[in-house]
C-alpha cells in the first residue's frame, strides 16, 4: 500500500475541445437555462433534492490504464450533449424532478484507507432515502465504501444481507488481492460480499482468474452471467433471456454498479481495462430497464465507473453518460409508478460529511 498519495487529477474542462459538427447528438439545441458544470445542463430549483449525482474522482489502484480522476468531470461535460427525452419514461427529463448536481468528493486522505473512509463519508448523507443517489466515479475501488454508505438507507437498516448488488463488468472483481492490495478495484465485489451484502449479480463477466471462477461456483450469494454465454451466436438470445427474468425476480433494496468496461470496448475504448466481447448498448439499456422495473425491488442507488476522458472524441464519457441519463429516467418511471417513494424529511442540497474510519481500522 503506497504510504503518500498524490492529489487526484483534475480535469480541465477548457482543455475539452467541443466540436459539435461531430458530436453524436450534433442536432441537439442547447437551451437558454443551460447550465455548465451540472449533469445534463439542467438548473436547479429550490433547495430540495430528487436526485443527486455525486462525482467521485477517484483513482489510486488502477492497475493498467489511467485517467479516471479525470472521468467524472468528463462525463458531466459531455452529458451535455445528451438528449432529454426519454422514450421509456414518455417525457423530457427532469420530468418535474429536481435534480442536484453535488460539489464533488474532495479527494483527501493520506492513505487508501483515509480516502476509502472519505468517501464514504462524503456518500453516507445523500442515503437517508430522501433522494435518489447516482454516482459517476472513478475506478471501480469506489464500490466498497458506497456498500458502506448504503448500510444506512431506510430500505437497508444496517443489515447488508438485505442489499443485493447488480453489476455490469468484464471483470469478476472477486479477487482476494491484486499487486498485494486487497481494497484494489479488482476486489470490488469481493469486499462488498465481505461487508455482508446479501446478493450479487453480474453480467457480462469475461476476465477473471481461477480464484475468481471457485468462488463463483462455490459462493450461493453469487450469480454470474457470462459475455460468452450471453453473446454466444448460438445459445446467446436464450442466455440472454434468463438474465432479463433473473432480474425480475429481485426483491428488496438494489444498488447497480456499471463499470463500463463491461460494455464491448469498441463502445469504450478508453476507459481502465477496455476489453472485447462485452455488452452491446443496448443490453446494457435493457438490464437498466429491467433492474428498474422488477415489481418488488427497490434500487436505492446507482454507480457509474471507471470512466476515462477520450482524446480527440468524446465516445467514452458520452457513453457513460448516456448509461447514467438512462438509470435516472429508470428511476423517475419507477417513482411515476409507485415502485419508489422517498423515505423521512427532506434534508436538502448542504448536508454534512459523515466521519468513517472502518477502512483505516481494517488496513491497521
Amino acid at each position: 500500500m503506497p504510504p503518500d498519495i498524490q492529489p487526484n487529477r483534475r480535469l480541465n474542462l477548457n482543455n475539452i475541445k467541443q466540436q459539435p459538427q461531430e458530436h453524436p447528438c450534433k442536432g441537439k439545441v442547447v437551451s437558454e437555462d443551460y447550465v455548465e458544470g451540472n449533469f445534463l445542463g439542467l438548473p436547479e430549483q429550490g433547495e430540495n433534492v430528487d436526485v443527486v449525482v455525486l462525482q467521485v474522482p477517484y483513482e489510486l489502484t488502477t492497475s493498467y490504464g489511467q485517467g479516471t480522476a479525470q472521468g467524472p468531470a468528463a462525463c458531466i461535460a459531455a452529458s451535455g450533449q445528451v438528449e432529454l427525452f426519454d422514450a421509456s419514461l414518455g417525457q423530457d427529463i427532469p420530468a418535474g424532478a429536481n435534480i442536484y448536481t453535488a460539489p464533488e468528493w474532495d479527494g483527501e486522505g493520506n492513505n487508501l484507507g483515509q480516502q476509502l473512509d472519505n468517501i464514504s463519508g462524503y456518500l453516507q448523507p445523500w442515503y437517508i432515502g430522501d433522494c435518489f443517489p447516482m454516482v459517476l466515479g472513478g475506478e471501480h475501488g469506489i464500490l466498497p465504501p458506497l456498500v458502506l454508505a448504503a448500510q444506512h438507507h431506510p430500505l437497508v437498516d444496517g443489515d447488508l444481507s438485505r442489499l443485493t448488488v447488480v453489476q455490469i463488468d468484464a471483470h469478476a472483481d472477486l479477487r482476494e488481492e491484486l499487486n498485494g492490495e486487497t481494497y484494489s478495484h479488482a476486489c470490488a465485489a469481493g469486499r462488498s460480499l465481505d461487508l455482508g451484502i446479501g446478493r450479487l449479480l453480474q453480467v457480462g463477466i469475461r476476465a477473471y482468474s481461477k480464484q475468481e471462477s471457485e468462488l463463483i461456483q462455490s459462493d450461493e450469494r453469487i450469480t454470474t452471467f457470462f459475455a460468452r454465454d450471453i453473446q454466444s451466436t448460438i445459445h446467446g438470445k436464450a442466455a440472454w433471456s434468463r438474465w432479463l427474468e433473473t432480474l425480475h425476480t429481485l426483491t428488496g433494496p438494489v444498488h447497480l454498479t456499471i463499470d463500463i468496461d463491461g460494455l464491448d470496448g469498441s463502445l469504450v475504448p478508453a476507459t481502465g481495462t477496455p476489453v472485447p466481447g462485452g455488452l452491446s448498448f443496448w443490453q446494457a439499456i435493457e438490464t437498466i430497464e429491467a433492474v428498474f422495473s422488477a415489481p418488488d425491488a427497490t434500487v436505492i442507488s446507482a454507480d457509474v465507473n471507471e470512466i476515462v476522458a477520450q482524446e480527440n472524441t468524446p465516445l467514452t464519457q458520452f457513453t457513460a453518460a448516456m448509461l447514467a441519463t438512462k438509470a435516472i429516467a429508470a428511476h423517475l418511471k419507477a417513482r411515476t409508478e409507485g415502485r419508489w417513494e422517498p423515505h423521512g424529511l427532506q434534508e436538502g442540497r448542504n448536508r454534512n460529511l459523515r466521519e468513517s474510519t472502518f477502512f483505516s481500522q481494517q488496513m491497521k
